[in-house]
């Protein structure tokens, strides 16, 4: 069955779900209504019996019974002595034989009633009759009123039948009416089935066509839907472009080393080899760098990138990796400066801004680290051109470079700052870029 159901559309589905509901609650709210209306209008027969025998033995009570009783039509009543001897009935009732035996009488309460074959006293179907003792003590009388349920069984019976033929002609009115309201509820998610289908085909541009009116969910979804299509968008172009700037970074120290040796090929025997070696090796040194880079930054994208945190001296640290560059200027705090980071990941930090900086300066490139009480900050200054205001968040992005700095062989890879950025965010820091007049300042701020 369920096999089946899969089978089917979602708006059949719909449609057999809803069905089944309103069947089932219509159907309970049928037998519902039979059962209550069949004892409201019992309730109404057993109150009528009862006010008619009160009003009797009232009578008797006054000795002022008359023969024949005056009752309502279609009403019957006995009054019998102790021996079962009838001593007063209504104009339809029988004279001599009692409406109920004596083994029915026997055990009956006042206000009780018992259920008998309407044939016993000339009704059709059930007769419903209540007794009720009246007189004195020493000579009681039972009074016994009885009356047909002939009618209310029939008015319950037209009522079951008028549901059980009513019901389903409403239950297909209610289902085709249910069909046509979720056929046009469906329609814009047939929509965006058809615009996703064309997208996937490529017939038209990467966008869901938006529901028009109201903020329902199909059209949350649609935008939803529209916002995960841009961002897939700009993550393949930027994903493209990264390709096609790897490529050509690549590419670069691979000619230069394939014409290189290709020179070789045609030089003298007395020609400077080291030399050739060391441009090779500088060719190949630039290479790995620039593998390495690309490494690191697709292990990132990855999340694959972790960060092991140990606990360190910065200002030691930064003084050491300074050390390394001879015309930097380190200026020491004086004081140790501990924080947790990752000794390769930080020393990749403070490298390639030296390298930035040292490749930009005119003459001078400081370097300090100190405690900003919030954060602990390392700085880095030069003296050369600086970077336009509106270009410091572009810095930041890969293969980025500025006009001034275009050229491969002088220019490095565009990567060294987007590593920056990507390291710092790693251990919860941030990096920023303002000018030194002349020059510019690289701020690094790193938590304590």
């Amino acid at each position: 069955m369920l096999d089946r159901l899969k089978g089917l559309s979602l708006r059949a589905r719909l449609l057999l779900v809803s069905a089944a509901g309103l069947t089932l609650g219509l159907a309970a709210g049928g037998v519902l209504l039979v059962t209550v209306l069949g004892y409201a209008q019992m309730r109404s027969v057993q109150s009528e019996l009862m006010t008619t025998a009160r009003g009797v033995a009232a009578l008797v009570d006054q000795n002022s019974l008359p023969n024949p009783i005056p009752v309502t039509p279609g009403v019957q009543v006995q009054v019998i002595d102790a021996d079962g001897t009838v001593r007063s009935v209504s104009a339809t009732a029988d004279r001599l034989v009692p409406i109920l035996y004596r083994q029915e009488l026997d055990g009956l309460k006042d206000g009780e009633s018992r259920r008998i074959a309407g044939e016993r006293i000339g009704y059709q179907g059930e007769a419903r009759v209540v007794q009720m003792t009246a007189g004195p003590p020493t000579a009681p009388l039972r009074i016994l009123v009885a009356r047909s349920t002939e009618q209310v069984t029939q008015s319950v019976h037209i009522l079951r039948i008028t549901l059980l033929i009513g019901f389903p002609l409403l239950i297909i009115l209610l289902a085709l009416g249910l069909w046509r309201a979720l056929g046009a509820a469906l329609r814009p998610v047939d929509a965006l089935r058809s615009g996703a289908e064309e997208i996937t085909g490529g017939t038209r541009a990467g966008r869901l066509p938006v529901p028009a009116g109201g903020q329902d969910e199909i059209h949350r979804l649609a935008v939803t839907l529209n916002d995960m299509l841009h961002r897939l968008d700009s993550a393949r172009a930027r994903q493209r472009a990264f390709v096609a700037d790897a490529a050509h970074e690549l590419r670069s120290p691979l000619t230069n080393m394939r014409t290189e040796l290709e020179v070789a090929q045609h030089l003298p025997d007395d020609t400077d080899w080291p030399e050739l070696a060391d441009d090779l090796l500088a060719d190949v040194q630039r290479l790995s760098r620039l593998v390495d880079d690309l490494l690191l930054l697709a292990r990132s994208d990855e999340g694959v990138l972790t960060t092991r945190l140990e606990e360190i001296d910065l200002a030691q640290f930064v003084g050491e990796a300074a050390e390394r560059y001879p015309g930097v200027t380190f200026d020491d705090p004086g004081v140790p400066l501990t924080t947790h980071a990752e000794p390769d990941a930080l020393a990749r930090v403070i490298t390639n801004l030296l390298d930035n900086a040292e490749r930009h300066k005119r003459s001078t490139v400081s370097i300090k680290a100190f405690d900003a009480g919030t954060a602990l900050i390392v700085e880095v200054t030069d003296d050369g051109p600086g970077i336009p205001e509106a270009d410091r968040e572009r810095v930041f992005q890969r293969f980025t470079r500025l006009d001034d700095a275009r050229a491969r062989d002088a220019g490095g890879s565009g990567l060294g700052l987007a590593i920056v950025s990507e390291l710092v965010r790693r251990h919860r820091g941030s990096v920023t870029l303002s000018d030194a007049h002349p020059g510019l300042r690289v701020v690094v701020r790193l938590p304590k």
